[in-house]
This record gives C-alpha cells, structure tokens and sequence, in this order.
C-alpha cells in the first residue's frame, strides 16, 4: 500500500491518525518484529494518544538499507539538474498542503498553529536552497598549465542516514534532505518517535513529486534504531540532532564506525542586555525568544545576562511575559515528563536563592495537557542548574552582572556555543560582543539568531560534533566527496613541471 490519508483537522480539537509506519521501497510497511514495541504519539494540547507507532529494529534498518542500496547507483546517475526538479516539484507540494501539515505539526509537537505555519515556510525555505544547487555546485574547472585542465565535482556518498528531534519535525530534516538528495545520495531518515507522523506525510509528498523507490526511507524506532544506522558499514554519513549528551554519544559511535558524522547538541543561549537597549526592540523579542514553541527549540533564550541598571526592562520584561494566554499567546510543552522536570527545576532554582519573578507552574487551558507557563527567574547564580543547564523549556534565568566585560565573561564560561545576542544601540558595543562570544550564532537585537539560507546552521563547543555546519553550502559537502580530475590532451613543445 502507498497511499496515506490526509490529516484533516482544522482546529486544536482533538483529533486522531494513523498508526505510524514505515516507508521502505517505496510502501509503507510494519516492523519485522511481530512483537515490537508499541507507542502511544500524544497531543500534547490534550494529554491524549492520538495515534501509536512501533517501535522498529535493526533488522528493520537492514531492509531500509538493502533498498536504499538497490536505488542509489539510478539515483547517483541522475543528472543533478534532474534530482533538482523532483525537489522543486516537493517544494509545490509542500505549498500545497501547507495547512494540513501545519495542523498536523501542531497536533503531534504542541506548536501554536502560527508557529507550525513558519515551521512549514522555513522548511520551504532549505529546500528552495537545494533547488539551487545546480547552479552553485558547478564543477569548477581553470587551465593551471599550457594544455592543462584541473576540475572539481562533487560525488555522492551513497547511502547516508539523518537522525531528528521532537521539536521540529518537518524544519530538521529539510536541514539534511535537500543537500543529501541533491548530492545523488539515498537517504535514511529516523523522526523522533514522540513526533512520527509529519515524516510519513513528508514520504507521501516526496514519492509523490517523483523521487524512485528507495532513495527516501523512513524507520520508526528508538535507541536501537540509532545504533544500527551508526554501526552499518554501508551507510557512509550520518546526521544528528538533539541533546549534547546524546549527540556526543552519536558522534563517538559512528565515527568509531568509520564514517562521517555531524552531531548538533544542546544549548544555553545567552542575551546580553545593557541600559541603553530600545526598549521597543528588546522587550517582545526577549519575550518571544524564550517562549516561542514553549521553549522548545536549541536557539531559545535561557539566560538573561543584565548589565548595570536595567531594571526599567526587566519589569516590562516581566509584565509582558505574565500577561500571555497559555493555549493562545504559547503551547504547550510535548510530553508529561518535560512538564514535570520543569516544575522541578523550577523550585530547585528557587530554594537555591534565586526568586520566581513570573511563575509558570499554573494550571492550562485543557485538562490533562502538558502545560508550563513563561517563567523568569531572576539572581540565578550562573553555575547554578538553572543558569547553566539546557532546561528545554519556556523559564529565563536572569544572572546579574555590573559590566559588559563580566557579562562576555558569564557567556564565555558557559559550555555550549550554539547562539549568543545582545541588545543595544552602540554599534561597539555589539561588535565587542559579536567578537568576543563564545557562540557560533551570534544576535545583535535578535533573540533568535537563526541564519537565514544560505548561511549555515551550526554551532561551537558542545553545541557541535563534527566539522562544519549542517545546512547551506557546507551541510552540500558533507554529504558529498570532491573528485579531483587533471586533463592534458594537447601536445606542447615547450616543458613545465607537468610534463
């Protein structure tokens, strides 16, 4: 069977799908295991299983690979401008069902629908940047010597794999894909298990703009679903993104495996705030940068560093975020255990010393939902857990500092390097953060300093494993190998060192 159903709720009732399946070959298809284990997905607006997924295995990544292999010598001789179309036939779809999959992004994750709507755009927006490709991957080619000709192309890997999260089921792997896919590889895509079901939409819409049999797979699974796409010797590079520690463990297991791996980890973003910022700048774009999807994305905010006397901010600060409307201005968080493990450290944070300025630990709009509301905390010690660890939550630590210097110093001793931004009117000032940050995104009056394609996604320190950023040109020559070729066809009569 090919065909998949549409998800067809407009709204935030609470609606069911689909169980979760693979796509292998082309067909959807149920683990090999008779017995695998079964998930339920929840809506976490509801606190409800609105589908399930089982969990598939090794034996399933070994099928996933023996049909990835079978279409990748077709795929990998496919002109590049040819592979390019399919991606710009993917792109007219995913315009296409724009509002479906954004309803369906909000159901599973818990995203505002607006927030699913960019998800969506921002997807669109990487894959536009493969569609390009043929243009800016063209073999570079330059006469180094009388009759002499040096020329670079760029050849697949062959079979490669991505590894995503949660809270961008859609955005993520259109990080990977469009590079993966126009540089001739065949790709084999693991979605979290908590979100499984934008993927399977993503597989319908590919095979559907005509991408052969084979070259997209997607495996459902966990733990034992990762280790098998590090340990295969036929699979040539992988992806990840998620937590540091998994990230590092990723890393060291597939690269001890022999082949390339990028690794994207955890964050503890820092936004450095000093007197003479714009309030009308700073205010809703702090706001937003530390509650947009619940908190829930690796370039939120998490640490307020307050230089000097800015407390004519933070209080407006404070007022704005006290007033959203959970379920209306912020989702929900995605699971039962986040909602717990936030409240927790929470009041850790408080009887540590620091004080609960805005209070997140309300009751939702919705009975059973995962629910935790803007929370700032303010006088966090920054080697305290609340001012040093990613919570992955909508909770501000404010660390107060006296000076910009002690300011780029808290930033600096922080162990992540994903993203850093300041807020404030002097050019100098912004370009002694901007230098001086220990971050590989840098913000000045922008909270979330997302790069926008073609500049690539990537952070420093343990933010990163690997080498590189993932999208943009950089993710294009990750997941492929540069082929160097000299010619020399005319006789010269005259002698150089090639001769």
């Amino acid at each position: 069977m090919t065909t998949l159903a549409p998800f067809t709720a407009r709204s935030y009732d609470f609606s069911d799908h689909a169980r979760a399946r693979n796509w292998i070959g082309g067909r959807w298809c149920d683990p090999v295991a008779p017995a695998a284990p079964i998930l339920d997905v929840p809506n976490p607006r509801w606190g409800r299983a609105m589908a399930q997924v089982a969990l598939s295995g090794a034996a399933d990544v070994a099928r996933a690979i023996e049909s990835a292999r079978e279409a990748a010598r077709g795929w990998r001789m496919t002109p590049l401008r040819d592979r390019a179309q399919v991606l710009y036939r993917t792109r007219e779809l995913l315009l296409r069902h724009m509002d479906e999959l954004a309803w369906l992004i909000s159901h599973e994750n818990g995203k505002l629908h607006p927030e699913a709507v960019a998800e969506v755009e921002k997807a669109i927006e990487c894959l536009e940047y493969g569609c390009s490709l043929p243009h800016l991957a063209a073999g570079q080619s330059l006469e180094v010597s009388r009759g002499v000709t040096c020329e670079v192309v760029y050849e697949p890997l062959g079979v490669v794999a991505g590894v995503v999260p949660f809270n961008f089921p859609l955005m993520v792997p259109m990080w990977m894909l469009p590079q993966a896919l126009a540089g001739g590889n065949t790709f084999i895509l693991k979605p979290s298990e908590r979100v499984p079901l934008t993927t399977m939409r993503l597989a319908a819409i590919l095979a559907e703009a005509g991408l052969p049999p084979g070259v997209f797979s997607l495996v459902q699974g966990g733990r034992e679903v990762v280790e098998a796409l590090c340990d295969a010797p036929e699979i040539s590079a992988l992806g990840f993104v998620g937590s540091t520690a998994v990230a590092r463990a990723v890393y060291a297991r597939a690269a001890g495996s022999g082949k390339r791996a990028l690794c994207l980890g955890g964050a503890k973003n820092h936004l450095l705030l000093v007197p003479d910022a714009d309030p009308e700048v700073t205010i809703e774009n702090i706001v937003a940068s530390f509650t947009g999807c619940a908190g829930q994305r690796c370039m939120a905010a998490s640490v307020l560093v307050a230089v000097g006397d800015v407390d004519h901010l933070i209080k407006r600060i404070a007022e704005r975020a006290a007033a959203m409307r959970l379920g209306t201005d912020m989702g929900p968080v995605q699971s039962a255990s986040a909602t717990e493990r936030l409240s927790r450290a929470i009041g850790d944070a408080e009887r540590a010393g620091a004080r609960v300025v805005v209070d997140g630990r309300v009751a939702g709009p919705t009975a059973g939902g995962y629910w935790v509301g803007p929370t700032i905390l303010d006088r966090v010690d920054p080697s305290s857990p609340a001012g040093c660890e990613e919570l992955f939550g909508p909770v501000l630590s404010i660390v107060r500092v006296p000076n910009l210097e002690a300011a780029i110093g808290v930033e600096n001793r922080n162990r992540y390097g994903n993203a850093a931004a300041v807020y404030t009117t002097s050019g100098d000032v912004a370009q002694r953060v901007v230098t001086a940050a220990s971050a590989g995104m840098c913000g000045v009056n922008v909270g979330v300093p997302v790069p926008r394609e073609p500049f690539g996604f990537g952070g420093w320190n343990e933010s990163c494993f690997g080498t590189g950023d993932l999208t943009g040109w950089d993710g294009f020559r990750f997941w492929t190998r540069p082929r160097k070729v000299t010619r020399k066809w005319a006789l010269q009569r005259d002698a150089t060192w090639m001769s």
